[in-house]
């Protein structure tokens, strides 16, 4: 099947008042090829439907919010279309963003997931290199090859090594797909568990190795959050352990977690 924007989803994944939901929005309606745009949040308050109101993009209030696995399971469950991607409400992305993922994304038989590069905000400066940045274009260099999207044995090694996938910047091919994606029980790695579930299934990891989308840092961020708390060190090793012995995984998380410290402010 060949898909076009009429076979795509930007789903916008709210929650609380973010200050940067209409520059999200902005991106997205800005895009060079679109096809649908939806909102939904697990934390529905007059902000939220106000916004969507004045942008007339339909809100979908999921009942049972408040952890993100479930409401990210919801907004892929409420996206209509074959494609969907969880537009995360700090980011923002590039114009060619769905032409790129749509023209990759047409070159393989079976596509489980598009993604690709992407750069950071800080502060509103664009930051397009520093040491996590370019440890993760690293990892995924294998997957600079097309000839190696369907091999799971390259993806496998790839993950092994740590999350070098962005999270807001993935499209999902649902008819391809387990229908629960996110699991509960992680906060910070919950993508990455999925990449590790879903990098089992024969299929293509397609990989757009240009900056289309960027990842705000910011205080308020989940991301900051989580490592101020600690918790990112103690699902890292959880994940490591998925593919090492313990006293590897642990040896590795240390390098990795030196690597995560650069997303602090």
């Amino acid at each position: 099947m060949q898909f076009s924007p009429c076979n795509h989803t930007f789903a916008i994944c709210c929650y609380q008042e973010s200050p940067f939901l209409e520059e999200c929005i902005q991106s997205v309606r800005e895009q060079d090829m679109l096809g649908k745009i939806i909102m939904t949040t697990g934390t529905p308050n007059s902000y939220i439907a106000s916004v969507a109101k004045k942008h007339q993009i339909p809100l979908y209030i999921n009942p049972n919010g408040g952890e993100i696995s479930k409401d990210w399971n919801f907004a892929i469950e409420k996206a209509e279309t074959e494609l969907v991607t969880l537009a995360h409400q700090d980011d923002i992305y590039e114009k060619n963003f769905l032409k790129k993922v749509l023209f990759n994304c047409n070159k393989v038989q079976k596509p489980l997931i598009v993604f690709t590069d992407y750069g950071e905000l800080r502060e509103n400066v664009v930051v397009t290199e520093n040491k996590l940045l370019k440890m993760k274009r690293v990892m995924l260099t294998p997957l600079r090859i097309p000839v190696l999207w369907n091999s799971r044995f390259i993806r496998r090694r790839i993950l092994a090594f740590g999350s070098a996938i962005c999270c807001p910047s993935v499209t999902y091919i649902k008819p391809n797909l387990p229908e629960k994606l996110f699991e509960s029980g992680y906060r910070s790695d919950l993508d990455w568990q999925t990449w590790e579930k879903i990098s089992k299934i024969k299929g293509a990891f397609i990989y757009c190795n240009n900056t289309l989308m960027y990842h705000r840092i910011h205080k308020n961020s989940a991301t900051t959050a989580i490592i101020i708390e600690n918790d990112r060190t103690k699902e890292d090793l959880e994940m490591f352990c998925k593919f090492w012995p313990v006293w590897v995984a642990k040896i590795i998380e240390k390098f990795y977690g030196n690597a995560e410290k650069s997303n602090e402010l």
